[in-house]
C-alpha cells in the first residue's frame, strides 16, 4: 500500500496514488476514445472534453454517493452546517462510491452529447470501453490507498493480501479487536500512533514494519482485471458491424454482472436481503444494458440525435 508515492522536490506537493491512478486512466481512456472517434468519422477532439467531463461528473456523482450512504457518520453531523458541508465536499478526507460516479458520469455525458449533437448511441458505443479503461486504472489506485478491499480470507489464498500498519484494513481489524497490536504502537491516551509519530523513532518503525492486516481478498485488483477484460471485449465488438448502442449495451452487462459478483466478495451493509446497494444497482446496469441491447437492435438505420442512418464498421485507416 503506498497511498503517497512521492513528493515533487522544490514543490513540496506530494503526489498521491489514487490521484495519480485517475489522472492515468483518464489519458488512456481519452486516447482510446480519440482513436475509435477517428475510425467514425467523428471529431476526436469531442472525445477529448468528453474524458474531461466524465472525470469531473464522476468525482461529484461518487462523491454525492458516499455522502448518502454514509450520512450518518460523524463527519457530516457536527452541529455545524457549515462545518458539515465542508466534509461533504473534501475529496482529499476520502470517501467515494464507484456507481454513483458512473451514474452520474453516464447522464451528464448523455446529456452534454445531446446538447452538441454528437451521435448519441455512436458516442456511447466509443464511450463503452474508454470507461472500463478508466475504471481499470482506479482499482489500481484503490489498492495503493489500501481502500475497498475484501472480506478476510484464508492466508494462502492466491487472491489474498495483507495490508501494512496503520491502513484502513489494519485499523479497521484493530478496532474490531482481530488482531492486537504491539503496545509499543498506542500513545498515552490509548491509539495506534500515526506513521508520521512512529517514523521519529526508529525502533518503533521496525516494529510496525513487522505489524500486518489479517488476509483478505483483493477485490481491488480483481476489478482491475475484470474491467480490462471487459474493455477488451467492448473494443472487439466495437469492430463489429453492430446497431449502434450495443457495444455500451453489452458493457453495461458484463459491468453489471461482474460488479455484483465482485460485490460479494466484499464486506457491505446489506439492505435488501442478502443484497446490498452496489449489488442491486450492479443488477440494474445489466439489466438496463439487456434492455438497451434490444432497443438499440430496434433503431438501427434509424436517424436519431446528431446520427445518420447506417453505422459503418470499423477501420484500420487513419
Amino acid at each position: 500500500m503506498h497511498p503517497q508515492l512521492f513528493t515533487i522536490p522544490f514543490l513540496n506537493l506530494p503526489v498521491h496514488s489514487y490521484g495519480l491512478m485517475l489522472v492515468l486512466g483518464l489519458l488512456c481512456a481519452m486516447e482510446l476514445a480519440k482513436f475509435l472517434a477517428r475510425r467514425s468519422g467523428l471529431n476526436p477532439d469531442l472525445f477529448s472534453t468528453a474524458a474531461i467531463l466524465a472525470l469531473v461528473f464522476g468525482l461529484i456523482g461518487a462523491r454525492i454517493a458516499y455522502v448518502i450512504q454514509f450520512h450518518d457518520d460523524a463527519d457530516f453531523n457536527t452541529g455545524n452546517v457549515g462545518t458539515n458541508l465542508w466534509n461533504a465536499i473534501n475529496l482529499t478526507s476520502g470517501g467515494l462510491v464507484y456507481y454513483g460516479g458512473f451514474l452520474f458520469a453516464t447522464a451528464g455525458l448523455i446529456a452534454w452529447a445531446i446538447w452538441k449533437k454528437i451521435p448519441l448511441l455512436r458516442g456511447m458505443d466509443i464511450i463503452a470501453p474508454c470507461l472500463m479503461i478508466g475504471l481499470a486504472f482506479g482499482r489500481v489506485g484503490c489498492f495503493l490507498n489500501g481502500c475497498c478491499w475484501g472480506q478476510h480470507c484464508d492466508v494462502d489464498s492466491v487472491v489474498a493480501v495483507k495490508f501494512p500498519y496503520y491502513s484502513p484494513a489494519y485499523n479497521e481489524d484493530v478496532s474490531e479487536a482481530r488482531i492486537q497490536p504491539d503496545n509499543r504502537l498506542f500513545d498515552r491516551a490509548g491509539h495506534l500512533m500515526t506513521p508520521e509519530k512512529i517514523a521519529k523513532q526508529k525502533d518503533l518503525s521496525e516494529v510496525a514494519a513487522k505489524e500486518q492486516s489479517l488476509a483478505v481478498i483483493n477485490t481491488q485488483l480483481i476489478s482491475t482485471v475484470t474491467a480490462s477484460i471487459i474493455a477488451l471485449v467492448s473494443f472487439c465488438l466495437f469492430t463489429l458491424y453492430l446497431s449502434p448502442g450495443r457495444v455500451f449495451a453489452g458493457m453495461l452487462v458484463m459491468e453489471g454482472i461482474s460488479r455484483t459478483l465482485i460485490e460479494g466478495l466484499r464486506v457491505e451493509p446489506t439492505v435488501l436481503g442478502p443484497l446490498t446497494l452496489s449489488m442491486i444497482i450492479g443488477l440494474f446496469v445489466g439489466a438496463a444494458g439487456i434492455g438497451l441491447w434490444f432497443i438499440a437492435g430496434s433503431l438501427r438505420n434509424k436517424p436519431l440525435i446528431g446520427e445518420t442512418p447506417g453505422y459503418p464498421t470499423f477501420s484500420a485507416a487513419s
